[in-house]
């Protein structure tokens, strides 16, 4: 089966984000290890450009366009990371930019938008099709619609993550049992997975998702894309999508040996975990492969060395602040 993109294309994807992206190199703490149990790695993208990898693939889709193709601008639907990662990428390339946003996403994830300048159209996510809107914005206006992951440059700039994971765990003689990722429509894990797969054969892929937004893991375990259904609401805003993509989902069900799921409660500790241990702000859908180890979803299987993509960083602060109670109320969670 022939898949949305190779390893070239991530190669690819990497020369065009040279000098762009910031360096997140890998971290790690010791208490998190006596923790856990494992040794585990973490890839901070929650302090790249505009808080999260996002950045990656909307710089190398916009990059690729040829000066008509920039001319007409874009548009994009998103509710934040995938926002302020075109916007910014529109706005360093000298693009115009819209971007459809659901009427409650994070005030955070608004104000980075706007502070890139682009122009954003709200939508009520109960009611409304944000992809019709976009539709009829781009038939319009004549604008590029960027999808947020099912587009090769897309899948290919979320896989330089990987590329980096590896290329960064040889250069310090770390042999790397697993890489995790979050999964929304499943873009970072597929290009992540092509590039890990490229480079360590023997490193397993895993994902993580919201208990109740388990997409990948019903269609990881079936075989073939199936969405959740009724779900309620969760904190996790940025990693909701219904189902997995269609150009996604055939690399991450070849890549892919499992899929774990969290809860709200799972996040809120797990943020809670990293901003004490390292230092960093993560965000509720950014923190559930961590979670997931925490949960104890690897207990029982042989992997030891993990390597845990913390994806974005853009959190309003009611939302920082019940993970940062997590810390103190110790009848809730003491490390």
């Amino acid at each position: 089966m022939e898949f949305a993109i190779s390893f070239k294309d991530v190669l690819g994807a990497a020369q065009r984000l040279k000098g762009k992206t910031k360096p997140t190199p890998l971290m790690r703490s010791e208490v998190i290890n006596i923790l856990t149990g494992k040794d585990v790695w973490f890839k901070p993208e929650c302090i790249q450009k505009v808080g999260a990898f996002k950045y990656r693939g909307a710089y190398n889709r916009l990059s690729a366009m040829n000066k008509e193709e920039r001319s007409r601008g874009v548009v994009a639907f998103s509710s934040g990371n995938h926002a302020q990662g075109v916007a910014r990428a529109a706005k360093e390339l000298g693009m115009s930019a819209i971007i459809v946003m659901p009427e409650n996403a994070p005030k955070i994830k608004v104000a980075g938008v706007l502070r890139d300048g682009a122009e954003i159209v709200f939508y009520d996510r109960l009611t409304e099709s944000r992809e019709e809107i976009s539709a009829q914005i781009s038939k319009e206006q004549g604008r590029i619609i960027v999808p947020s992951y099912d587009d090769p440059y897309i899948i290919a700039g979320q896989g330089t993550t990987g590329l980096e994971i590896i290329q960064e765990a040889k250069a310090k003689g770390i042999k790397l049992d697993a890489v995790i990722t979050p999964m929304g429509g499943g873009g970072l894990c597929a290009g992540t997975g092509t590039a890990v797969k490229a480079l360590s054969p023997q490193t397993q892929m895993f994902g993580a998702e919201p208990a109740d937004y388990n997409d990948h893991q019903l269609s990881i375990r079936a075989g073939k894309r199936i969405a959740y259904e009724n779900a309620p609401a969760t904190i996790c805003d940025a990693i909701m999508t219904p189902i997995p993509g269609e150009l996604t989902f055939p690399i991450n069900k070849k890549f892919v040996s499992d899929v774990f799921t969290v809860s709200d409660q799972d996040c809120l500790i797990a943020m809670a975990i990293i901003k004490k241990e390292l230092g960093i702000q993560v965000e509720p859908g950014g923190v559930v492969g961590f979670a997931a180890i925490l949960n104890g979803a690897f207990d029982g299987l042989f992997v030891q060395s993990i390597c845990v993509v913390l994806s974005g960083g853009n959190v309003d602060p009611e939302v920082a602040g019940r993970a940062d109670r997590m810390i103190s109320d110790t009848n809730t969670f003491q490390i």
